[in-house]
């Protein structure tokens, strides 16, 4: 996965946390696929982790399930509830994490003839386009930094999990945005 790939980019100065699980929400419970609200596993999981100088988060994807009826508006405020909650006094004392937003790649419309057609239904791969500009305003609201995952591979099964070569895309793009301040910069 990219965060182990982002490991090995930072190398022995660092520590990237692995909490990715398929199928998370920014904070909605799915009676289909439970134990996936981000927002209720979000504050147990910091506390184990302190101190954080950094925090990524990228959810999204599963919000756009034709199920939970939810525009790309929605959702963004979903992921404002959660990254404000990220950021919490309650989690962190006075000073927490940099705060790093990142848009997951667009679902592809082809998503609508895949194996998950049933389970994300219609409409997700547009509403998954218009995240990306949802967050890149959340993220200058917040003053936190930004990343488009826009252009890391999916695959051409379900056309919405990144490729071996997407996970690296992708931990290459946040190396660059932890390593150059111009890089990501704050709402950018």
């Amino acid at each position: 996965r990219w965060t182990g790939i982002l490991q090995t980019l930072l190398g022995d100065g660092y520590l990237v946390y692995e909490e990715g699980m398929n199928a998370r929400t920014t904070g909605l419970d799915d009676p289909a696929e439970p134990c996936r609200n981000g927002l209720s596993y979000l504050e147990p999981c910091l506390l184990t982790k302190k101190p954080v100088d950094l925090l990524v988060i990228m959810l999204g994807t599963n919000d756009t399930k034709e199920r939970f009826g939810l525009s790309a508006e929605e959702i963004a405020r979903g992921m404002e509830r959660l990254a404000r909650q990220a950021m919490s006094e309650d989690c962190w004392g006075p000073v927490g994490p940099d705060l790093l937003v990142v848009a997951p790649p667009a679902i592809r419309p082809e998503v609508e003839h895949s194996p998950v057609a049933a389970a994300m239904g219609r409409g997700c791969a547009e509403k998954s386009r218009q995240l990306a500009e949802h967050y890149r305003r959340l993220a200058a609201r917040l003053g936190a930094r930004f990343l488009d995952g826009e252009g890391c591979e999916l695959n051409r099964v379900d056309h919405m999990h990144l490729t071996q070569a997407g996970h690296a895309q992708l931990a290459a793009r946040v190396e660059a945005v932890l390593s150059n301040p111009a890089t990501g910069a704050l709402g950018q």
